[in-house]
């Protein structure tokens, strides 16, 4: 029998409204919630709306119920650990193998200066302080993305996207973190905003750079092993 996206969106929606009745259910409980259930629909549903399919490490295996909740609350403590640092909005998210992942942002009109990708001096401290961040949790995986608003053109916006991301990388691989960390890093251009471009408030939303931490395929075997602290 088909499982239609409506469907799918409808299990979701259910899911969604029982769990947001339960403000005290953190990403460890969720996090085997959705190990224990496979958790297909949520991850369609996320993936669809947020692009979140783009990052997860390729399983081999499956992940146990117990393993998703020993990486749910390893994120936990990472999101905690990023939202200390100033101009940083952190999210935990459902990456593309229904794990819990954290989704870090910065504005990119405080990381450059209009039409540049060239890293302000403000806001080094910043990613200096994210970039032991990363060293603390170094089995995990992360994906930077860079996004511009609707203004302009491709020809302008797509390289500019590219080279801001790579700035970020280049610049936390200066300050010690490991280049084999960093698996991914793009530019979408205006391609993927999160919010309406015919606004100036929007704009400022969709001019931003992404970086994402997510179970590595070492991360997650460790869970499954019951070696994952």
């Amino acid at each position: 029998m088909k499982f239609s996206f409506l469907k799918s969106f409808a299990v979701v929606l259910c899911v969604a409204l029982v769990m947001s009745g339960c403000s005290s259910v953190n990403n460890t409980a969720k996090g085997g919630v959705i190990g224990a259930a496979g958790g297909a629909a949520l991850g369609l549903l996320i993936g669809h709306f947020a692009g979140n399919k783009a990052v997860g490490a390729a399983v081999g295996t499956a992940v146990g119920a117990g393993a998703g909740a020993v990486i749910g609350h390893r994120m936990d403590k990472a999101a905690a650990a990023a939202a200390e640092i100033d101009n940083a909005t952190v999210e935990t998210i459902t990456d593309a193998n229904n794990l819990t992942a954290v989704k870090v942002t910065f504005d990119s009109g405080v990381l450059f200066a209009t039409n540049k990708a060239n890293l302000n001096a403000a806001v080094k401290d910043d990613l200096a302080k994210f970039a032991k961040v990363l060293n603390a949790y170094s089995d995990a995986d992360v994906a930077i993305f860079g996004h511009t608003d609707s203004t302009g053109n491709d020809a302008i916006n797509n390289p500019l996207s590219v080279n801001r991301a790579t700035s970020v990388a280049s610049y936390l691989i200066e300050q010690g973190v490991a280049s084999s960390q960093i698996k991914s890093v793009e530019g979408f251009g205006s391609k993927q905003p999160v919010a309406d471009n015919s606004t100036a408030e929007g704009r400022k939303q969709n001019r931003r750079v992404e970086i994402y931490l997510y179970a590595s395929q070492a991360m997650i075997e460790a869970a499954n092993n019951g070696t994952l602290k």
